[in-house]
């Protein structure tokens, strides 16, 4: 016979061994970060991945009652390394998203996987304006090339700066970069001296360098990717172009905040135009540079880390809009106009292209407290891609 009692009991018993078991498994959700860790772009690698960790860091791990684990994984800055890990990632490990992309052949080279799969890509790091239409998964933190350019060459006419000589790394962000400094330079009446192109694996500047100085122009406006550019600058001065009077100007990637220091003096009264600098005044920027100082022994978060930060956020942000939900297509419309306060300032996803809508920062290399900085001195707000808004 069953007693009240016994049911009573009974019941104990079972609540207790509820209490033994352990809680439901919190739903995870995957984004695959797909970075060169290794080989001659690992700095890139270094700097996203210390951006989004910052991220993670000040904000959580947990959204829309979800938990996010992002999986990082080395392409060492090889192509077909990236669509197999990418491919890995979403038919293996099972990521919702991907990010990361540290050039343009790398996230070039993804898109037939996103567009199989209907998996979502934020771009860290690659600017070639030709990766956005390869396909509708992917989204950019990053830049596209020429909007840094477009300030500079406006700048560079009001400052009286009117006979140029371009010189750019000969790949596709260069001749982009290239492109977009020429049209509005000569939009507004400015004159390009010569162009040139200076091959993307070739370690001395001085046979190009001299042709600029042969030029006489009042300035060289420059693109060459981060890890070079010290070199150039060393070049520049040594070959006497600063003491001929032409004037350094050019994108942010040539003072690198993460190599600036390592740069010298060289650098210093070096104008350039770009998006961050870690020395941006304002609340997020401080708090950002700070979180990437102190989990990285005081290493400097430059454009690439910022990239990481804003990829993440923006993650987080679709998957709020989603109520969790991962279907691709829907967080690729739940990224389409968000708009948001990065440490560079405000920016956008332009809906119809799914690019970014930044503010460009006029800077001058200056020594800040015994270190040098790009300090910001205008601000160009709301600039697209110029070479998406031709079209």
């Amino acid at each position: 016979m069953i007693t009240r009692r016994t049911l009573i009991t009974a019941a104990g018993v079972a609540l207790g061994t509820m209490a033994a078991l352990p809680a439901v498994a919190q739903e995870v959700v995957k984004i695959g970060l797909v970075l060169p860790m290794t080989g001659p772009f690992a700095s890139t690698g270094r700097q996203v991945e210390a951006g989004v960790k910052a991220y993670m860091a000040l904000n959580g791990d947990t959204v829309a009652g979800k938990k996010v684990e992002v999986v990082l994984r080395d392409d060492a800055g090889v192509a077909d390394q990236t669509r197999r890990i990418a491919q890995e990632l979403v038919v293996n490990d099972g990521v919702k998203m991907l990010m990361g992309f540290g050039l343009t052949p790398l996230a070039m080279s993804v898109a037939p996987v996103l567009n199989q799969a209907k998996v979502p890509a934020i771009i860290t790091s690659a600017t070639t304006s030709a990766i956005m239409p390869q396909s509708q998964y992917f989204v950019r933190t990053s830049m596209a090339g020429p909007q840094s350019a477009v300030p500079v060459a406006t700048w560079a006419v009001q400052n009286n700066l009117k006979r140029v000589v371009t010189l750019v790394s000969d790949y596709g962000p260069g001749i982009d970069i290239e492109k977009g400094f020429t049209n509005q330079f000569k939009k507004e009446g400015g004159t390009i001296v010569e162009a040139v192109r200076v091959p993307l694996a070739n370690p001395d500047f001085a046979p190009f360098l001299q042709r600029v100085r042969d030029s006489k122009p009042d300035a060289v406006f420059v693109f060459v990717p981060s890890g070079v550019g010290s070199l150039f600058m060393k070049q520049f001065v040594e070959r006497g172009l600063a003491d001929a009077g032409i004037k350094l100007i050019g994108t942010g990637d040539i003072t690198d905040d993460d190599l600036l220091n390592g740069i010298g003096a060289a650098a210093k009264g070096v104008i350039t135009g770009h998006f961050y600098s870690a020395l941006h005044d304002s609340p997020q920027n401080k708090a950002f540079v700070e979180q990437v100082k102190k989990a990285n022994k005081g290493m400097r978060p430059n454009f690439m880390s910022v990239g990481g930060y804003d990829a993440i956020h923006l993650a987080y942000e679709s998957l709020k809009k989603t109520n969790g939900d991962t279907d691709g297509a829907k967080l690729v419309d739940a990224m389409k106009g968000m708009s948001w306060t990065s440490p560079r300032g405000p920016i956008a996803i332009d809906p119809d292209t799914r690019d970014i809508v930044q503010d460009i920062y006029m800077r001058e290399v200056k020594d800040v407290n015994g270190e040098l900085y790009n300090v910001e001195f205008a601000t160009y707000p709301k600039i697209k891609d110029p070479n998406a808004a031709a079209k």
